[in-house]
């Protein structure tokens, strides 16, 4: 279910899409027009009296599992990413993602639709996969650069031979001298 603390303070046209999850704790405030996707968490990080809970502006968009905690601002037109956690202030209309959560794109980078609210979250930066897209880059690069440093396998009976047993081990994706090739590969 959805547990909202009775002692939290919430605007207009506040919404919450697939509930399941979400929770919003004592101290929080949350401005109009906010949208919470499931698995939400608006927390608080201490037992101490006062303020403790987030502070979230107009406009923002939080999306699905995402952990906004302790007694910050996140600023008016911000979009969480899914799964982020957030322990810091978020300046307005930025894009804020991963663990923690770190600004990533301002409002007059991001795609505005005639709804006026961005759901696309499959458009957010991914840096994993950037980061091995780029490993496989170096991967082809460093092997390109082997097989030109290699002599051919015909030059060398022994090496002859240690070709010919990967290539009945591997099967006839591997061609001599050559490694697999990952493209074909199917699982």
């Amino acid at each position: 279910g959805i547990e909202i603390h009775p002692g939290a303070t919430i605007g207009e046209r506040f919404f919450i899409d697939h509930g399941m999850g979400v929770v919003i704790g004592e101290t929080a405030e949350i401005g109009d027009d906010v949208t919470l996707y499931h698995g939400v968490t608006l927390g608080g990080t201490s037992w101490n009296p006062g303020k403790r809970h987030p502070t979230v502006g107009d406009g923002v968009v939080i999306g699905a599992g995402a952990k906004i905690l302790g007694p910050i601002r996140i600023g008016a037109g911000v979009r969480i990413g899914a799964n982020s956690v957030v322990i810091q202030d978020v300046a307005p209309d930025m894009t804020v993602v991963g663990i923690p959560g770190r600004e990533v794109l301002p409002l007059n980078q991001r795609r505005i639709t005639p709804q006026g609210i961005d759901l696309d979250h499959h458009l957010m930066p991914d840096p994993v996969g950037k980061a091995l897209a780029c490993l496989l880059d170096r991967v082809h690069t460093l092997e390109a650069r082997l097989e030109m440093a290699s002599p051919s396998p015909g030059e060398d009976p022994e090496c002859r031979s240690c070709v010919d047993e990967c290539v009945s081990l591997q099967g006839s994706d591997m061609a001599p001298g050559r490694a697999p090739d990952l493209q074909k590969t199917t699982h």
